[in-house]
């Protein structure tokens, strides 16, 4: 029997900012905020994350006009898939649902870690080692509980995991404007941090990160046939919440810049929430810093679970992937076998220990980078092929902010070779990006030659001689 349920447009202005900022700034400014100022200074580390921002901007104003002109579930799986053909829609899709899962199985792992800051010393229940790392039960079930709400928050609706995301996502960043506010008023330490530190190695150290932490913009193309907004918005609410991290994480790293001194940074695990502490000179305060890093772990989680699930039901639609994942629940409007499949791996993934996990979304990473490539050459092509293709966001009058996004795409994926700084870890993240791989092979090779008609929304199929 057919299937005829389709998508919900649910999703307001606020709905999709909440989705793509909470994406983006995740964990990351609570653990990594005092390496940044500890290798580039106070104004080398805002200025690398000044050109981070731009470069991530070129990539977003690429996805924003594709976005606005083919608003359809899977975002990048539609764009290469008529610029491209089926085989490049393939790579892109299974590069991104790579990252994608990562993310999301990496956040089950986070949650349990993230707790220890709490409750120190709650692992009880020791299981097994993996790669060195001790696995409890205590901290397995944690990890378990918050994939399983997680997932079933995204089966039964995609708005009550938008409102979710909106509450956590403000409550997040009443925390981060009381650390910047707190920090615009304190008087700075007598051992002041400098404002540049290494000059133009440590600007690098810091930039190479950088493009990292703004993976989640692209979440917002993947849910594009359930944002209830005119399809020119939907790109520049991309940019908009791009810009956004941007200023996020700049005003994290001036709250913890102006909130420590140089030796209250090297003596700190946790600078941000050290130095939330230090500014309210409370503990309180650096238990609800952590608590709005938790925060910021579950908004990331939500986002890359959507977007993960809808790259993956795309994918089916089109005959890569087994049809049962390209079913809408009929009452829920939801891709829900495709999120269940996601949610299964996230609720195992606390039982492979954390450095693993993190082998994992190193692996994603360059998956990541790899689809960014693709969608900037889909980008040059499309307006070469389809000059009158309807663009309600344009991203400039020629095909320059393409050509920029593909040349800084090449430049992160070189980051991930080996010998450079973000190198991939021999030989265990590459046997996890070969498997994976090697797996999409066996898909890729049965994926059907096929071209699909996205503006009347019909499948034409070519038979190949």
């Amino acid at each position: 029997m057919k299937n005829n349920v389709k998508f919900e447009r649910v999703l307001s202005r606020f709905d999709v900012l909440c989705l793509s900022f909470g994406a983006m700034i995740g964990w990351g400014w609570v653990v990594l905020t005092g390496d940044w100022l500890t290798s580039a200074g106070l104004l080398g580390a805002i200025l690398a994350f000044l050109v981070g921002g731009i470069i991530v901007t070129f990539v977003g104003l690429t996805y924003s006009e594709l976005t606005s002109a083919m608003p359809k579930a899977g975002g990048e799986h539609a764009w290469t898939h008529r610029a491209l053909g089926s085989k490049w829609s393939f790579v892109v899709s299974w590069s991104i649902s790579l990252g994608y899962i990562s993310v999301v199985a990496f956040e089950a792992v986070a949650l349990p870690t993230v707790i220890e800051y709490i409750f120190p010393n709650y692992k009880v229940g020791f299981m097994w080692t993996v790669a060195g790392w001790d696995v409890y039960a205590s901290w397995v079930a944690v990890g378990m509980i918050g994939a399983i709400i997680i997932t079933a928050l995204n089966y039964f609706g995609l708005k009550q995991a938008a409102k979710f995301q909106f509450i956590v996502t403000v409550l997040l960043a009443l925390v981060g404007l009381s650390l910047v506010g707190g920090a615009a008023i304190t008087p700075t330490p007598s051992d002041a941090i400098p404002s540049f530190i290494n000059g133009w190695t440590g600007f690098m150290a810091v930039l190479v990160m950088i493009p990292f932490m703004f993976v989640g913009f692209d979440v917002i193309p993947q849910a594009a046939e359930e944002i209830n907004l005119p399809h020119k918005q939907i790109g520049s609410v991309l940019i908009i919440s791009v810009i956004m991290a941007v200023v996020w994480y700049i005003g994290m790293i001036f709250g913890v810049g102006k909130g420590l001194g140089q030796g209250q940074l090297a003596d700190s695990s946790l600078a941000t929430a050290d130095a939330m502490g230090a500014i309210f000179s409370s503990p309180v305060a650096t238990q609800i810093l952590i608590i709005a890093g938790v925060g910021g772990i579950l908004t990331s989680w939500n986002s890359f679970l959507i977007g993960g699930s809808r790259v993956i039901y795309a994918m089916a639609k089109s005959h890569m992937l087994p049809s049962w994942l390209g079913e809408l629940h009929p009452k829920y409007k939801t891709p829900s076998n495709a999120i269940l499949f996601i949610g299964v791996l996230s609720v195992l993934a606390p039982l492979c220990g954390r450095k693993m996990l993190v082998w994992l979304v190193d692996a994603g990473g360059l998956a990541i980078v790899i689809s960014y490539l693709l969608v900037g050459i889909s980008f040059i092509i499309l307006r070469k092929r389809e000059p009158q293709m309807p663009r309600p966001f344009r991203a400039g009058n020629n095909s320059a902010v393409g050509y920029i996004a593909v040349i800084l795409s090449i430049g992160l994926a070189v980051l991930y070779m080996p010998g450079m700084p973000a190198a991939l870890v021999w030989p265990y993240e590459w046997i996890i990006f070969g498997g994976w791989w090697a797996l999409g092979a066996y898909y890729l090779i049965k994926t059907p030659h096929e071209e699909y008609d996205y503006s009347e929304e019909k499948v034409k199929s070519i038979q190949v001689s």
